[in-house]
């Protein structure tokens, strides 16, 4: 079953990447932290607290200070739905999955950081805000967690994230 989402997020994350050309995120490094980041790197994320779950792909070219990437959010209800599919099809409408922008990265002594550009939270339908750390784990490991808020929201959610270099 994991694997069928796995896969699934992976195809929705190659159409997503088709259809839109992805913004630049801008990255604050000095040179030796950059480069030790160099590579196209592919990973998910998952919260207990909200039941969602998605992929992350970013690449990072040698001697740029800007990267390109996505986070795909796939809401509770659709990841059930995409994992069951001898279960009989209703009238009604799944969540659809959302490709949220990474907005800016922070990278220092193996740590990353970094914000989301706000978005719809598909639980409360109210603008929210993420914000990401992690730690190069080894040279090709990158984990972390995220923390995601808004008015709308009884608190903080958060979750855990991870990205493998390519």
């Amino acid at each position: 079953m994991t694997r069928r989402i796995l896969s699934i997020s992976a195809a929705i994350v190659l159409a997503a990447a088709c259809a839109t050309k992805p913004e630049p995120i801008p990255l604050s490094a000095d040179p030796g932290n950059l480069s030790a980041l160099v590579g196209s790197w592919n990973g998910e994320y998952s919260s207990d607290a909200t039941g969602r779950s998605g992929s992350i792909i970013f690449k990072l070219s040698a001697g740029k200070d800007t990267a390109f990437g996505d986070v795909v959010m796939v809401p509770r209800a659709a990841a059930a739905m995409q994992s069951a599919p001898d279960r009989p099809q209703t009238n009604t409408t799944p969540p659809s999955s959302e490709v949220l922008t990474i907005r800016f990265a922070r990278v220092e002594g193996g740590a990353v950081s970094g914000t989301l550009n706000p978005y719809t939270d598909p639980g409360c339908g109210c603008t929210v805000q993420t914000t990401f750390v992690g730690r190069l784990t080894d040279t090709d490991t990158i984990e972390g967690t995220f923390t995601t808020s808004g008015s709308g929201l009884p608190g903080q959610q958060s979750g855990r994230w991870k990205v493998k270099r390519q």
